[in-house]
């Protein structure tokens, strides 16, 4: 029967390579990984004719103004690869060269916009919906903001939030037949041939499946649902249907709701298998400078810290703009980045209170290893934040311990700009 266990959903990307255009799909090339409760939605954009002089006192039509979309990748046991892509979509600029037996990608904020239409790069997302229930295709995601978070006794984990201009397509149609009956009364044929398309499926239950309503129109405007017990592997197929009758000989129209044998974006790629990341190998270290290829002095954080989130947004604008026609956004603007460090630790040392009083800024330099890729390089992200300043750092109680919370604002650097991102995996490249 019809799967619609969520644990059948699927998702893929097209991790490597960016759209070229904005509204311009790209070739998937990468299945994920991601939480079970992560869903893309389109979000039809309707408005009633409430305000209008209909008349009547309540609203009688709805104005179509297109839509958008949105959803969410979570990697709650985050892979190298997991941070890559968030990273390279959601900052924007990025740069690989081969470490030994893999790759090292830099990432960083682009400067600017990417063109008239994306101040980022954008990538296409694929989602299957249980097993025969719908695959959609989104055009032009972009990353909107993502959290890393490095908790104790736990994973590396990053969750981010993407922001599409709604063009979609499914891999479902709707055919209409208009069938004649013989006689009057009649009886219609039980037999209803496609146009000119198979029905997906390899087994005669899944081509069953697969065709998910057949209705009839037997009186104007009103139209029957009407059982379907067999699906032919023939191209076009033939639907085997129930017997009605009819008290006219006039042409009467069945809708047919199915899934046509799939072909292209509809065959998802393989998904890559990487090592997580666990915050037991994460190194952390507060102060010091970074001076453009090396981080320098500071104090290492160990068993006083508890967590630091580094919180990313680029509150993307998606717009409607003149001439572009389409039921969909053709630009998405990005306002401006903001970036924030959350960082709970116990309450030790006046030293961050003092970086309070002194009102001054440093460096923060955080570093994931993971498995061995060779003898030199290892599975890591390298995150490296030239300019930190702290905002508010309130005491608390934490069980039998003191804490301190601090609010971190991440500021941009003369020089090195605001964040430096440094991946090593086997891929080759990122939204290139």
């Amino acid at each position: 029967m019809r799967s619609y266990r969520a644990s059948h959903n699927l998702i893929a990307v097209s991790a490597n390579n960016a759209e070229t255009a904005i509204n311009t799909e790209q070739t998937l090339d990468t299945s994920l990984l991601a939480g079970m409760g992560d869903i893309f939605n389109l979000e039809p954009r309707r408005e009633s004719n409430v305000e209008e002089l209909t008349g009547k006192e309540e609203a009688d039509n709805i104005y179509d103004l297109g839509g958008l979309c949105s959803g969410s990748l979570s990697f709650e046991k985050a892979q190298p690869q997991h941070f890559a892509l968030l990273m390279a979509y959601g900052l924007g600029s990025i740069s690989s060269v081969v470490a030994g037996a893999g790759y090292e990608h830099t990432i960083t904020p682009i400067s600017n916009d990417l063109d008239a239409y994306r101040s980022n790069p954008s990538m296409t997302v694929a989602q299957r919906f249980g097993k025969t229930v719908l695959k959609r295709r989104f055009a032009s995601m972009f990353v909107d903001s993502f959290t890393a978070s490095f908790a104790k006794d736990s994973w590396c984990k990053i969750t981010g939030q993407l922001k599409g201009t709604g063009k979609a397509a499914d891999n479902i149609t709707e055919e209409v037949i208009a069938v004649t009956p013989g006689t009057d009364p009649f009886l219609i044929d039980t037999a209803l041939t496609l146009a000119s398309n198979a029905v997906e499926g390899s087994t005669a239950q899944t081509r069953l499946d697969n065709v998910q309503r057949v209705r009839v129109e037997l009186t104007p405007g009103v139209w029957t649902d009407v059982a379907h017990t067999a699906v032919s592997d023939t191209t076009p197929a033939v639907i085997t249907i129930e017997s009605l009758s009819g008290n006219s000989t006039d042409s009467v129209n069945f809708e047919v709701l199915y899934i046509p044998t799939e072909s292209g974006w509809m065959t998802f790629p393989s998904r890559i298998t990487e090592t997580p990341l666990r915050v037991s190998a994460l190194t952390v270290k507060q102060g010091g400078a970074w001076d453009g290829s090396n981080f320098a002095g500071g104090r290492t954080l160990s068993s006083e810290l508890s967590s630091i989130d580094w919180n990313f947004s680029n509150g993307f604008e998606l717009d409607f703009t003149p001439g572009a026609g389409g039921t969909y956004a053709s630009r998405a603007f990005r306002p401006a980045r903001t970036q924030t460090l959350s960082v709970n630790r116990e309450f030790r040392d006046y030293i961050w209170q003092q970086h309070i009083d002194d009102n001054d800024d440093f460096g923060v330099h955080l570093l994931a290893e993971g498995a061995a890729i060779d003898g030199s390089h290892n599975y890591q992200v390298e995150l490296i934040f030239p300019k930190v300043a702290i905002l508010n750092a309130p005491l608390a109680v934490d069980g039998k311990k003191l804490a301190e919370a601090g609010d971190f604002v991440v500021l941009e650097d003369d020089t090195y700009g605001s964040v430096i991102a440094k991946v090593k995996n086997l891929q080759a490249t990122y939204a290139a």
